[in-house]
């Protein structure tokens, strides 16, 4: 045995949290279910702690914790947006949440209606002619709508076409889908307007003639701007032999108003999980469907939800599929909050949210523009980008703003995205905050604006009330301290607590 004990935080010997009930079948010995090199020659030094010190441990953990349920979350270019719990109640309902993706399509109708019928109702969002499900998030969709792109070029005799263009202000899960499905990426400039180059579009259009497979991106851009000369470089792109891909990363900014097929678009993918409500955050769940023009429907990936008068089934894709994505139907419960938002808000709805969206975007851009840098001023969309330029001159970062809003109990934006405006600061209130919160946001932003010339020291020290302090970025990166170690002690004097 050690001579040392492990000291916890809480607990004390003999506490227990739970009662198993008493065995009523013959135990077998250990060693026949576990090999006996690996059994313990001691029980495990865990903690012992009661039921209501559990609890209580994991209630404060959960404090800790920043949601948009506590709190806004101006996270732009990730829509951190309040989802309604009425769609959590229904992916909770039995009949979809037990429901066995093996299940026999006989005993799962009403689970392959829904899926047939969100189908139609995103294909009718997009402008595009069928959708394909399974993607499970943003950039599975990416790399499915490429692979796509890249069967069609290959089955019209194209498959030299190696060359994907992306412009320099996307999401950087663009160029390494791109990279992923085998295709060489070349970046396009940005305008003074903050949309697409249409001058060095043409230039690299004639540097690859004959190579161009797609242009990648999404409108409006991560620059918060709808790229007003879209119609026109989707003329120059299929001139060229390319097809265009619509990353819907931005798509609650559009919802109603317009549609990516109308602006030209071949490949679209869906975030439903930031557009369509379902909470996300540290890596899933998410959705990522695809939808495609009528050319590229041979090449989806199946089996898709088909109908043939009240009977619901699985449709075979037919020989040119790319094949499957992942098994089933992606993150179904993630569907079925999707198909309850859109069931919900119905077409007027969903053109209100896009609308409110903008609106208050706009509102705190116009708000906030004489305390901070604002490279491209123009109307934006859903989110837009301020510069903190003017504060880093005065002793302050982009960072420490950040870090300074967390002693305000709001979480900070995006920073230091998109890379083409220094000292970035993406801001995205999205739709569902009031005004009251918009302005308290705004009185914030200017308060740290106004210590940022002020009292610089007192940003680049935030935060200052949150339970941990800002810590060694550096550090972090190089010793992560990923295991909580216990405190030990000897055995005569230790104090055992957990």
């Amino acid at each position: 045995m050690s001579t040392e004990t492990l000291i916890f935080e809480k607990g004390g010997p003999g506490r227990r949290a739970a009662t198993l009930p008493t065995l009523d079948v013959p135990a077998p010995p250990l060693d026949t279910l576990i090999p006996a090199d690996l059994l313990r020659a001691e029980p495990a030094p865990l903690p012992e702690v009661s039921e209501i010190e559990v609890v209580r441990h994991y209630t404060h953990l959960s404090q800790r914790n920043f949601g948009v349920d506590t709190g806004f979350y101006p996270l732009g270019s990730c829509t951190m947006k309040y989802n309604p719990k009425l769609n959590e109640d229904m992916a909770a309902l039995p009949g979809f949440a037990r429901l066995h993706p093996q299940e026999d399509a006989s005993l799962t109708q009403g689970a392959i209606r829904l899926l047939y019928e969100l189908e139609g109702y995103l294909a009718e969002i997009s402008g595009m002619r069928r959708v394909t499900l399974q993607p499970a998030a943003g950039a599975h969709g990416e790399i499915t709508g490429l692979m796509i792109i890249k069967a069609h070029h290959e089955h019209q005799g194209e498959g030299h076409r190696d060359v994907v263009l992306i412009p320099d202000g996307a999401h950087g899960t663009n160029p390494a889908s791109a990279t992923l499905a085998g295709y060489t990426t070349v970046e396009l400039k940005s305008d003074a307007h903050g949309g697409v180059d249409v001058a060095h579009l043409e230039r690299v259009l004639a540097d690859h003639q004959g190579r161009i497979a797609a242009l990648m991106m999404t409108n409006p851009n991560t620059l918060g701007l709808f790229d007003e000369n879209i119609v026109e470089i989707a003329r120059r792109v299929h001139a060229a032999g390319g097809q265009l891909y619509y990353d819907g990363a931005n798509a609650n900014a559009i919802m109603g108003i317009t549609r990516p097929g109308d602006m030209g678009f071949d490949v679209v993918h869906f975030n439903l999980h930031k557009t369509c409500s379902t909470p996300h955050g540290g890596g899933g769940p998410g959705a990522g469907p695809v939808g495609v023009a009528e050319h590229l429907i041979p090449f989806l990936p199946g089996p898709l939800p088909g109908r043939e008068g009240d009977d619901y089934f699985w449709e075979d894709a037919g020989p040119l599929s790319i094949g499957r994505m992942r098994a089933n139907c992606g993150n179904f419960l993630v569907l079925v909050r999707a198909y309850t938002y859109i069931r919900f808000n119905g077409p007027d709805g969903l053109r209100h949210v896009s609308a409110s969206a903008v609106l208050n975007a706009n509102y705190i851009m116009r708000a906030l523009r004489d305390e901070y840098d604002l490279p491209y001023d123009r109307a934006c969309m859903h989110e837009f980008v301020f510069s903190a330029n003017r504060q880093k001159r005065q002793g302050a970062s982009a960072l420490d703003i950040a870090k300074r809003l967390l002693d305000f109990g709001m979480h900070p934006p995006t920073i230091y995205f998109p890379l083409i405006v220094p000292e970035a600061l993406m801001i995205e209130p999205t739709e569902t905050e009031t005004k009251e919160t918009l302005d308290e946001f705004i009185a914030i932003m200017r308060q740290i604006a106004r210590e940022a010339r002020e009292q610089p020291e007192l940003l680049r020290e935030a935060p200052h009330i949150t339970v941990v302090g800002r810590l060694d970025q550096t550090l972090a990166a190089r010793k992560p301290d990923l295991r909580w170690q216990p405190e030990t002690a000897p055995a005569a004097t230790a104090a055992v607590a957990t």
